[in-house]
């Protein structure tokens, strides 16, 4: 008994140790957001003397918030759409599809998550030049359809395993067709693994800055991250604008990792289990 408790207080006191170090650059970058500049250099760790709550709208204003945020959107609703879309039916279908062509499908899609995004920068760079894709945020939301299915495809593959055939079975012997059958019956149960794909996906596009720096080229096409990065000149860094900043950016985030964090551990385990 007093092991039991001496194992569940070390794990207490573990996780909280994490907490603090995971929180701590957060509070960190919150409290020099709203810090002159000289005020920052002098002490990093105290508590600002005064609130600027101007480095707020500074930084609102310099980097085009409202127009970033819309990109950031716009790319993000539309890669999360084309990622959740197409990955549904492409794991049901190879789930449910049994033989040597399907099986080797399913491994070359698992294999490419394996191969790093560097590897493949400079092809992927050139080809979306010759498409006529680059420069474009509905361009960008094409490539990140493209490079996020395969995570996807391999979470809907094991997680349409526990969904029973006997449910297809009576949808076709009413008349459903495949599709019909897919978007009536299966693609309902999906939810709770397409929440999951959802958030992840839209952590990693929001959040993501080599991919735009290198697709966008146009400065009232530029994402969040991308604007953000505006305020660092060759001679001049703001911190405290930057940081103000940077906690703009990262407010939706944040608030959606947090309302949605449950769904995305039961998402992730119940899709890898089964898989």
């Amino acid at each position: 008994m007093r092991l039991k408790k001496a194992n569940s207080l070390l794990i207490t006191l573990i996780l909280c140790v994490g907490a603090v170090v995971s929180f701590f650059p957060i509070y960190m970058a919150v409290i020099n957001s709203f810090k002159t500049q000289g005020e920052m250099f002098a002490s990093f760790t105290a508590l600002p003397t005064k609130l600027h709550f101007e480095n707020y709208s500074q930084a609102f204003h310099q980097t085009h918030l409202l127009n970033s945020a819309l990109n950031s959107t716009i790319i993000s609703f539309i890669g999360i759409g084309g990622i959740v879309i197409c990955s549904a039916l492409a794991g049901y279908k190879l789930s449910r599809t049994q033989g040597k062509l399907s099986s080797a499908i399913f491994f070359l899609f698992v294999a490419s998550m394996l191969v790093p995004f560097h590897s493949i920068m400079i092809p992927l760079t050139r080809m979306a030049k010759d498409l006529s894709v680059q420069g474009s945020t509905y361009g960008l939301a094409l490539i990140y359809i493209g490079l996020g299915v395969n995570m996807a495809i391999f979470l809907y593959h094991g997680f349409v395993k526990s969904i029973p055939r006997e449910l297809e079975e009576s949808a076709q012997m009413d008349g459903c067709n495949e599709f019909q059958t897919f978007f009536r019956i299966i693609f309902p149960l999906l939810l709770p693994i397409t929440v999951t794909i959802a958030i992840l996906d839209f952590l990693w596009i929001w959040n993501d800055f080599l991919l735009p720096l290198l697709m966008l080229t146009d400065v009232n096409h530029y994402t969040l991250i991308l604007s953000t990065n505006m305020l660092f000149g060759e001679y001049n860094k703001d911190w405290s604008l930057i940081l103000a900043a940077l906690v703009l950016t990262s407010i939706p985030v944040i608030l959606i990792y947090a309302f949605f964090q449950k769904f995305i551990m039961e998402g992730i385990a119940e899709g890898a289990v089964k898989g």
